[in-house]
């Protein structure tokens, strides 16, 4: 679980640094309408996206959004300036919080 558990701390990492770009601003709107906060959320996206993909194989790949993460990190990287804030918004707003509990969960086990 070592292995794994370094990768849910990064996921974790990057989770946080996302958070922590919203509390610097009054909405999640204002940070994704702002073009360094809009960078730094997907550019952390991408990373989670990534971050999860090599953990398909874990034995608690089940309880992981890794198919959903993965389709997102490939939208960012490959058709950037396509991407929908809407859909950004939703991740940050309801997903990520969602993760961060279930990665919290998997590294009490």
């Amino acid at each position: 679980m070592s292995d794994h558990r370094g990768k849910l701390l990064f996921i974790q990492e990057k989770i946080e640094d996302i958070m922590h770009y919203r509390a610097h601003y009054q909405t999640i709107e204002s940070l994704l309408n702002d073009k360094m906060g809009y960078d730094a959320v997907l550019m952390s996206l991408l990373q989670i996206g990534e971050t999860l993909h090599k953990l398909q194989h874990a034995p608690f790949a089940d309880k992981l959004p890794i198919k959903g993460a993965y389709d997102v990190r490939n939208f960012i990287a490959h058709d950037y300036e396509g991407v929908n804030k809407v859909i950004i918004e939703n991740i940050v707003r309801t997903m990520l919080p969602q993760l961060q509990h279930t990665i919290n969960e998997l590294l009490a086990q």
